[in-house]
């Protein structure tokens, strides 16, 4: 129940970010902390791609759940860093 729960929310976070969109600027040019974040991101999604191809063994069960945490919170810490930059900025 738990991975069918991750993979609904996976999904579902992805639909809900553009309404919760709050940054002063479209893009993230603005916002050097969040260019960091970002690759760090895409990094995060090809190794969770190549742990999805590797057989259910113990290294990799461990390191798909610390990946898939890492995941989520790249979408709690990217609008706080965002909010923070903007009131700096201000």
């Amino acid at each position: 129940l738990g991975g069918v729960i991750a993979l609904i929310m996976s999904i579902a976070i992805l639909f809900i970010l553009p309404i919760i969109h709050m940054n002063n600027s479209q893009g993230l040019q603005f916002y050097p902390l969040n260019q960091i974040l970002f690759w760090y991101m895409v990094i995060i999604i090809i190794l969770l791609t190549w742990i999805g191809a590797r057989p259910v063994e113990d290294p990799y069960i461990l390191t798909g759940q610390i990946l898939t945490v890492l995941y989520f919170m790249y979408y709690l810490i990217n609008p706080l860093i965002i909010k923070m930059w903007d009131n700096l900025l201000n």
